[in-house]
This record gives C-alpha cells, structure tokens and sequence, in this order.
C-alpha cells in the first residue's frame, strides 16, 4: 500500500498564486518549504535584520511542525539562505537559540549559503527543513 503525502500550507501570498505547501509528509519524512520572515499580516517582518529574520523564520516552521503534530526537535537539517552572508555570527546564533540552547543535544545539520536575492527585497533570509516524524534515536 502506499505511503499517503499530506500537504500543509500556511496560506500567505505565495503559496496561494505559485501552487505550493508549507509542509509536505510522506510517511515519517517531512519537508518544509522555503520560508521568509513574514508577520501575521504577511508583511516582511524585520527587514535588513538576518537575526530577527532567522528567529521569525523558524517561528513559522515550528507553527507548521506543530500543525503536523510534531516540534522544532523533529528538524534533521536545516538550509539558510541568506543575501547579507556578513550577518552569518547573527543567523547562526539565532539558528543556536532556536535548537540547542534548548536541548543541547539536538544539533541539526546545517548548510549556510550566500544568495544575490531572494523573493523580495527586504528579505535577507529564507530558511528550508527536513524534518523526521519517526522514533528519536536520543
């Protein structure tokens, strides 16, 4: 029988005109789509601030995870891209704020990579995720 794929939007702007989900599941895999830093209203939320929008960023991740039934301890690898690479201190002690100062043994893979833009301006990072739904090997 095959495994069943749940899709998950958050419902902004560009899920709804370019087709896509925020989540997609297949059995325990879990992908997250790219995400920027966007507030309640959907605005760009902290422009020009890689940190801010790094925490932001996986706000909305874990709000999605969530809505899976799982946290932000499922998160295996993330992916940060970023147009201001001069801000990496900041992206990566938010990425440390978000994991292990919370449980210090969750250190998920991370790739950091300088991009020239990314959906609009006043955005300077966009983070990806895979996730894992199945048994923790803690």
């Amino acid at each position: 029988m095959p495994t069943p794929i749940t899709f998950i939007s958050t419902n902004n702007k560009w899920e709804q005109r370019f087709g896509y989900a925020r989540l997609a599941r297949a059995g325990d895999l879990v992908l997250i789509g790219g995400t920027v830093a966007i507030d309640a209203s959907g605005n760009p939320f902290a422009p020009g601030d890689a940190g801010a929008q790094t925490t932001r960023c996986y706000e909305i991740i874990e709000t999605v995870l969530k809505e899976a039934g799982l946290d932000r301890f499922a998160i295996m690898r993330s992916r940060i891209f970023s147009t201001d690479i001069t801000q990496a201190e900041k992206v990566g002690l938010a990425h440390y704020a978000f994991f292990a100062a919370h449980n210090p043994s969750h250190t998920p893979a991370l790739t950091h990579v300088g991009t020239s833009e990314l959906i609009a301006p006043e955005f300077v990072v966009e983070i990806e995720c895979e996730a894992w739904a199945g048994e923790s090997q803690k």
